[in-house]
């Protein structure tokens, strides 16, 4: 978890630094991107608020997501990443969003995806999203691989944005 904080206490310098904010909507890494980032001395005046989207109800009852806004595509993917990092942005109204989804393990998921797969995309002045790929079967160890990447990749993107 030490790892996960010292990449959140960056990111939180800058959001605050720049007055930005940030939401979250995370699924396999299980509330480990909004746990490390609110282990942040003054947290709050960046952290606007986070989900763990992790079933088709919570899809739907905390981000109103319908299967109509699924038609076309499946969850675990970066479209998917990016559809939970606008909608949590949105309806936090914050300046960046975040989405994560994936399979942690120790087997893949019912989309034939393999453990350690996992796509993060984040949404904002500037959007970006990627795929990971740890081939790893430890569920916990993915859940600390997935969070990591999704905070290095917000600590980048933040770099980049201006």
């Amino acid at each position: 978890m030490n790892e996960l904080i010292e990449i959140a206490q960056r990111v939180g310098a800058k959001l605050k630094a720049r007055g930005e904010t940030i939401s979250i909507a995370e699924s396999s890494a299980g509330g480990l991107i909004a746990a490390s980032l609110l282990s942040v001395g003054g947290a709050s005046a960046y952290f606007i608020g986070g989900a763990v989207v992790y079933t088709r109800a919570a899809r739907r009852g905390l981000l109103s997501i319908g299967p109509g806004e699924m038609a076309g595509f499946r969850p675990s993917t970066e479209t998917y990443a990016l559809l939970l990092a606008r909608r949590v942005r949105q309806r936090h109204a914050s300046v960046w969003g975040l989405g994560e989804t994936g399979a942690t393990g120790p087997t893949g998921n019912s989309y034939g995806d393999a453990a350690g797969h996992c796509c993060i995309a984040i949404a904002g002045p500037m959007e970006c999203s990627l795929t990971l790929e740890t081939a790893r079967t430890d569920r916990v160890e993915n859940m600390h691989l997935f969070a990591a990447k999704a905070l290095e990749s917000l600590e980048l993107v933040l770099g980049q944005a201006r």
